[in-house]
């Protein structure tokens, strides 16, 4: 009999950990970091968990035997990872090596990437994993069951979305998608291919119960065009360094208005990986139009020399003598450095990210607005959610029209069982570590 059980992802937003068994197949569709869970406890980088006893006996991670890196025998066939972001990827780090994991190849450049920049310790050690890429449209099998991955608009690329098919019915799991990206025809590619056949249960993202705002990635570009040309002094800005629509707004807006976009190192090293897959159309880093920032210190790391011997790179007081002439991406942890820039008079901030959703970011939120008000920057929040709206989310739904839905990645889901419309007898909200039969 054909089953899922959830050990992640289950009223809360992030950490989905899904363990699809069949017949003597078991797969784990993700295996992220809960991050609301992680933050109960730990505050990085002064409280760090050191022992991986503490992230089992505190349900950070789950008592699933036979997939740890500490046991022998692995229990599971394959992780069948959707994306590389933290909540959907971080704790593979723990996974036993034995364990193949099929990725997009994107993901799988952004995990190189992940592995080269990150120094290694108990959570982020990714070193070892055996990765098997896929394309839109793959066909994977891994014992009974037969995976179909399908491309889907997110903020990241390399997101997917799993069609799959087991002994005992269809199982349809979105990951992370939404609708009005700038690949936004990538998310109506899979629901018509998820709505080809009947579907017996449906795995739903639904995290824009709460808070969903209408806009748009064209929206944000113009938003920054606006902000960015009427600034006399230096713009910074705060984004995902692997959110590459957000990459190219700034770009197209920095450009547009006659500025360099300065990266960070850490962010100018992606571009580099990022810009080889030709279809994500992002510039290169010797564009005249990109820059790389390089705060003073001891030490650097190989990537760092690597990434700086190929840019333009703009030192503190490169970027004091011409402030106009820049937008730099800077976030809270390059404020103290700009007290080498001292920002004029006119300088803006851009936050271009999400807002705090839990206690630890809503302190971080705080020192930024200290350090900003010590320079006397006026904070613009100029950003457009990774996740997708409820009206498309329940016309997915609809779509794709499942015998059971049970919506995940979200801290709202009996909220989202009344808006679906599909009654109670068709939506599952799920409870942890419960097994929730295909059909």
């Amino acid at each position: 009999m054909g089953r899922v059980s959830l050990f992640g992802g289950v009223s809360e937003i992030g950490g989905n950990k899904i363990l699809l068994e069949d017949k003597d197949t078991r797969l784990l569709l993700d295996f992220g970091m809960s991050i609301s869970t992680r933050s109960k406890y730990f505050s990085d980088p002064y409280v760090s968990p050191r022992r991986k006893e503490s992230l089992l006996e505190l349900g950070i991670i789950p008592r699933i035997p036979g997939i740890y890196s500490w046991e022998t025998k692995a229990s599971v066939d394959a992780i069948i990872l959707s994306h590389a972001h933290l909540d959907h990827y971080g704790y593979l780090s723990m996974l036993n090596r034995g364990i193949p994991v099929h990725c997009g190849e994107t993901t799988r450049v952004i995990m190189g990437a992940i592995t080269e920049t990150r120094r290694s310790a108990m959570e982020t050690d990714y070193r070892g994993i055996t990765y098997k890429t896929f394309r839109s449209g793959s066909k994977i099998r891994v014992g009974s069951i037969s995976i179909t991955p399908v491309h889907v608009d997110h903020s990241i690329p390399g997101a997917y979305g799993l069609i799959l098919e087991t002994s005992d019915g269809r199982m349809v799991y979105t990951g992370d998608l939404r609708a009005h990206g700038r690949a936004a025809s990538l998310t109506a590619d899979f629901v018509k291919a998820a709505s080809s056949d009947s579907t017996d249960l449906l795995l739903n993202e639904a995290t824009n119960m709460v808070g969903g705002i209408v806009s748009s990635e064209e929206e944000v570009s113009g938003k920054l065009l606006k902000v960015i040309e009427r600034a006399p002094g230096l713009v910074m800005a705060s984004f995902s360094t692997m959110d590459t629509d957000r990459l190219l707004s700034f770009y197209n807006a920095s450009r547009d208005s006659g500025r360099t976009l300065v990266l960070s190192l850490r962010q100018a090293f992606f571009l580099t990986k990022l810009s080889k897959e030709k279809s994500l159309g992002l510039p290169d880093l010797d564009d005249e139009s990109i820059a790389v920032y390089r705060r003073e210190k001891k030490r650097f790391e190989h990537w760092e020399e690597d990434v700086s011997s190929h840019a333009t790179v703009l030192s503190s007081s490169d970027l004091a003598r011409s402030q106009k002439r820049y937008v730099l991406a800077a976030s809270l942890s390059d404020m103290e450095g700009m007290i080498g820039v001292k920002p004029e008079g006119g300088s803006v901030y851009v936050l271009s990210s999400s807002e705090p959703f839990n206690e630890e970011m809503e302190l971080d939120m705080q020192r930024l607005i200290g350090w900003l008000d010590y320079y006397g920057l006026p904070l613009y929040h100029i950003h457009v959610s990774g996740h997708i709206m409820p009206q498309e989310l329940r016309e997915l739904v609809t779509s794709i029209n499942a015998e059971k839905t049970v919506p995940i990645h979200t801290e709202h889901p009996e909220l989202f069982a009344k808006f679906s419309g599909l009654g109670s007898e068709r939506v599952k909200v799920p409870n942890v570590a419960e097994p929730i039969e295909i059909r």
